[in-house]
């Protein structure tokens, strides 16, 4: 059975009660251009549009960058749930729709259009999704940014699915208040962030984002919006604590469990390393300190970037330290910092202690757009970096290529709560490093180029991966690769059988279908036609 695809379907005569609040996106470079728009594109857009690889919506190996920052973007949707996109079928993305208005009755006819037609559907809240979920060829694109209700009552917060990060954390101190929130700015706490588990710099110390959503107002396949938690819907409730975004429908709001604000001290130190073995050195050395600031539930976050031409590095350290003053936090970094310095070729560039509201210190900007990347990961068990550190540098080592990134936010309460029924994948409950890898390329890259770093995880930097995470590991599944070809065990663990049952339920006809998410399997790389 295939997906409705024909244009007539968008016309007033079908649309019926939605026909109003349709729009269909503009068709690229088709679309008339100011002439900054034009300089802007002159570059990007012929690499956006020959060798648009891959399924990642947060950087420009899609057609369709989705980030909203106010800077002109390509609007053709690339479509490709889990492989290349064909240069032959580009033309027919454009059928992709979207529905931009807030009213509840409007989307819950939306939905049911969608049903009746058989048209897959597409979700937005603001669109930082690596693996290409918000968006989808042929379908109704739904956007989410205007839900922005917030507010709070005691110790909960409930936010609409379109409220940004940064929104939640200047509310959260005028209300004497701190969410568990991601870093950028602009992700969305109600949309896709929650349902992948929602990892934190305070998940060491109130764990995951999934763990503490208490609500959720959905608008489910049938059209049906449902109020869902412990007692309405239990196993809904399940499914949308970590059993990934996208594939179980509309979210209105969320309400999660909120706590009183407290200052803290974020703490950033570069160190510059003279070639790759000073860098897999200083790494060990970090896997042996790593447990160093447990004692203060400190979350933290590390990255190597390489240079290319020169095999030097900079090594970054950006730590929080809850109820710690800066002084308290130069000394907890102190035995790390004074063991960095004393191995040959490594050096301080600069180091800050910013102290005051953890709301203030928690969210940065994310302004960029147009990069080219695809990132993979794994979760990292603790007992790795207690029993092997030495192997964790030597990983470090054969991974350097452009950039790696090891986010510290497991460990402590997200390990307390194992007990938690939920979809969070069981890796993060003994993990204590979400480790990242990014591949890279420039504008001038061929396609082939293209193809061979869109495939480097999976081939070269996988296995090195597993050296200290294990075979058959878990990933965080919102910071991960769609080209997983074992992503029910890779992102969802034992649990998926459970969320796959649960899926039949509430979305018989899979109207809610993403790129290796539950159900993805019983569809093509377009979504579009069942195999």
């Amino acid at each position: 059975m295939g997906r409705t695809q024909c244009d007539v379907i968008w016309t007033p005569g079908h649309c019926g009660s939605i026909s109003g609040i349709l729009h269909q996106p503009p068709r690229g470079v088709l679309a008339p251009m100011t002439s900054g728009e034009a300089h802007y594109f002159a570059r990007r857009f012929q690499v956006l549009w020959i060798k648009s690889i891959g399924s990642r919506v947060m950087t420009s190996a899609l057609l369709l960058y989705v980030c909203e920052t106010g800077l002109p973007v390509a609007r053709a949707t690339s479509p490709s749930m889990r492989s290349r996109q064909k240069q032959s079928q580009i033309y027919r993305h454009y059928h992709a729709s979207h529905l931009s208005r807030p009213w509840l009755t409007f989307l819950q006819a939306a939905v049911k259009f969608s049903s009746a037609h058989n048209l897959r559907v597409a979700v937005k809240s603001s669109g930082h999704d690596f693996l290409g979920r918000s968006t989808a060829p042929s379908s109704l694109l739904i956007h989410t940014h205007k839900f922005q209700n917030i507010s709070f009552v005691g110790s909960t917060m409930t936010v609409g699915s379109g409220v940004y990060a940064q929104t939640v954390y200047e509310q959260g101190k005028a209300n004497g208040r701190i969410a568990v929130g991601p870093a950028a700015a602009t992700v969305c706490l109600g949309g896709g962030w929650v349902q992948g588990a929602g990892h934190s710099a305070l998940s060491p110390t109130f764990s995951l984002g999934a763990d503490n959503a208490l609500e959720f107002e959905i608008v489910v396949a049938s059209g049906e919006l449902l109020k869902v938690n412990q007692k309405l819907h239990p196993d809904l409730f399940y499914a949308l604590r970590g059993g990934g975004a996208g594939s179980w429908g509309v979210i209105v709001s969320v309400t999660f469990h909120v706590y009183p604000t407290f200052n803290a001290t974020s703490s950033s130190i570069y160190l510059a390393t003279e070639n790759n073995t000073v860098s897999a050195s200083l790494a060990t050395l970090h896997a042996q300190h790593v447990f160093d600031w447990d004692s203060v539930n400190a979350g933290h976050y590390m990255s190597v970037i390489r240079n290319t031409s020169t095999n030097a590095s900079i090594f970054w350290l950006n730590a929080y330290m809850p109820n710690t003053t800066a002084s308290q936090s130069k000394e907890l970094l102190a035995p790390f910092l004074n063991a960095s310095l004393a191995l040959p070729g490594v050096s301080l560039l600069s180091q800050d202690f910013t102290y005051g509201d953890i709301n203030d210190a928690l969210f940065q900007d994310d302004d960029s757009v147009g990069s080219n990347v695809v990132v993979g990961s794994r979760l990292i068990p603790a007992a790795t970096y207690r029993d092997s550190p030495s192997t964790v540098g030597e990983v470090h080592k054969k991974l350097f290529g452009k950039r790696i990134i090891g986010v510290m936010v497991a460990g402590g309460k997200v390990a307390e709560n194992a007990h938690i029924s939920s979809a969070v994948h069981p890796a993060w409950r003994t993990a204590k490093i979400h480790l990242i890898s990014f591949g890279t390329w420039d504008d001038s890259a061929s396609l082939a180029e293209i193809d061979q770093i869109r495939h480097l995880f999976q081939k070269v930097q996988l296995p090195i991966m597993e050296e200290i995470a294990g075979p058959n590991a878990g990933a965080y599944s919102n910071e991960a690769d769609v080209l997983e070809p074992n992503f029910q065990t890779t992102f969802f663990g034992p649990n998926y059988g459970k969320l796959s049952a649960i899926k039949s339920k509430y979305d018989p006809n899979d109207l809610f279908i993403v790129g290796a998410g539950v159900g993805s399997e019983r569809w093509d790389e377009w979504g579009l036609c069942r195999v």
